[in-house]
């Protein structure tokens, strides 16, 4: 191994250390933090590594699409209101936002979108991998603020609203920045990341379902900049590319459903049943698909889910009474001995249970008794 070579390794394997540690162990305001550590590492890069790659011909047509598709995302995303509903932006620039939120994030996308720029012109394929798995941490720290791995209520907020967006997103900017150089992604990623300190509304749309979009616009994208952009294949690679599409089109269906059911947005929801109180009918480990309660009757032996102090119960109905117009619900799960404390309303009814996918849910529950530890 030249020395060459040798350096661009250890530089990419020094990034993966140093925000890996920061993301695992990290306090305090991590967006500063990490703007630290990729403007360090950037400037290193551009000293050590001298070596650079030609870009496509169409990379002035590619800045200008990103920059189109960037706003289009926007302000979809802002007249998603109309159904969310609208609310009074929490985030909106004030000088204290600006000097430690707005000026950090821009220095975190500047600095690691040259630092995978000089990085993959080098064509190795270990550096592009800790290259990629570095900016991945690096989005989900600057998306998720976090002061360490604490619980793991946080880990799992970390996982699906923070780190599946950032895996998915950074496979997309490693496509344009080895074709197109940095600055389409540099463009696209400061309109799409700091438009939202600078809009006085902000939509109701729940952190799951962005998190989802998230996760499928990438996709969506690369594919559409893709059937643009580059160069046809033989007639025989077509034939072999058309199970990659129908890969891409399961993929953005599977997506699109795990978006539905966690936000419980639409019409039907999903749940890991974590404890033993329902053994028999649904036991510990089971997924339970519930259709959305909006009003209706509820009549006793019915399964609903409900909330409970922050929590989703999934209890059976035992009993119902009408007091002075109120409706109450009683509740109990079928392993329990006695019913549950006081009674349930209306407006504590989430849903009502409507299929089961035994044993899928360990994992999760697997994970949680892992961190609880």
């Amino acid at each position: 191994m030249n020395k060459d070579k040798r350096n661009v390794i250890l530089i990419s394997l020094a990034l993966f250390a140093v925000l890996l540690a920061a993301f695992i162990f990290g306090s305090g305001n991590s967006r500063i933090v990490t703007s630290i550590i990729l403007v360090t590492f950037a400037m290193l890069t551009c000293l050590i590594i001298k070596k650079r790659t030609s870009l496509s011909v169409n990379k002035r047509e590619v800045l200008l699409l990103m920059t189109v598709l960037a706003v289009i995302y926007v302000a979809a995303k802002e007249l998603s209101g109309v159904y969310f509903e609208f609310y009074k932006n929490p985030y909106f620039v004030n000088p204290k936002r600006f000097l430690t939120v707005i000026i950090p994030s821009v220095i975190i996308v500047v600095a690691s979108e040259v630092i995978r720029q000089v990085l993959l012109a080098q064509k190795i394929r270990l550096t592009g991998f800790f290259t990629y798995l570095s900016c991945v941490i690096a989005d989900a720290l600057v998306y998720s603020n976090m002061e360490g791995i604490i619980s793991f209520n946080r880990f799992m907020d970390l996982v699906g609203l923070t780190l599946f967006p950032a895996i998915s997103a950074n496979i997309f900017y490693h496509f344009i920045s080895k074709r197109y150089g940095m600055w389409p992604n540099i463009v696209f990623r400061l309109i799409t990341t700091l438009y939202i300190y600078f809009v006085p509304a902000t939509t109701g749309m729940s952190d799951a379902l962005d998190s989802c979009i998230r996760i499928i616009i990438p996709i969506v994208l690369m594919a559409f900049v893709s059937s643009m952009y580059e160069k046809k294949k033989r007639v025989a690679a077509k034939k072999k590319s058309k199970f990659g599409w129908v890969g891409t089109v399961l993929i953005a269906v599977i997506l699109i459903s795990i978006a539905m059911l966690i936000s419980c947005q639409f019409r039907f929801g999903a749940l890991v049943i974590a404890t033993e109180s329902m053994t028999g009918e649904i036991n510990k480990g089971d997924v339970i698909i519930y259709e959305r309660y909006d009003g209706g009757t509820i009549r006793p032996g019915q399964v609903i889910v409900f909330s409970d102090n922050d929590s989703r119960v999934v209890h059976r109905v035992t009993r119902i009474e009408n007091i002075n117009g109120e409706v109450r619900y009683y509740t109990k799960g079928d392993a329990n001995p006695t019913e549950d404390a006081g009674y349930r309303t209306v407006s504590d009814i989430v849903g009502l249970t409507d299929l089961k996918i035994v044993y899928i849910g360990y994992p999760s529950l697997w994970l949680r008794e892992l961190i609880a530890k």
